[in-house]
């Protein structure tokens, strides 16, 4: 996945009791791959991780959905049919990633005062 201030694309799936994202590549790519599934997932997906965000839409804090939420919700846990479900039918969200904040170097190196 991309840091700092590159583009990233995800897209969000409702589901009914958890909003579930998955994020890819490049929505070009996303679209080959609606156009012809036998295009390799792994050059659409970022990585083959699927993210929950406890019910708070495409924004909220993301953490890993585990098999027992994906075998409720999609009846498999088998994480690459639940992402090509979430790319079908969900919808493509693409937001420009925040600069990281924080200092950049809190020594100073060799010009820190001893």
């Amino acid at each position: 996945m991309t840091r700092g201030e590159a583009q990233q694309t995800k897209v969000h799936y409702k589901g009914t009791d958890e909003d579930f994202i998955v994020y890819v590549d490049s929505v070009d790519d996303l679209k080959k791959w609606k156009e012809d599934s036998s295009t390799p997932l792994a050059q659409v997906v970022s990585a083959f991780k699927i993210f929950i965000t406890h019910k708070h839409g495409a924004q909220g804090a993301l953490d890993t959905a585990s098999d027992a939420t994906l075998e409720n919700e999609f009846e498999t846990s088998n994480e690459e049919d639940v992402i090509k479900v979430i790319l079908q039918r969900g919808t493509i969200q693409e937001v420009e990633g925040a600069e990281r904040q924080g200092s950049k170097n809190d020594s100073m190196g060799s010009r820190a005062a001893h």
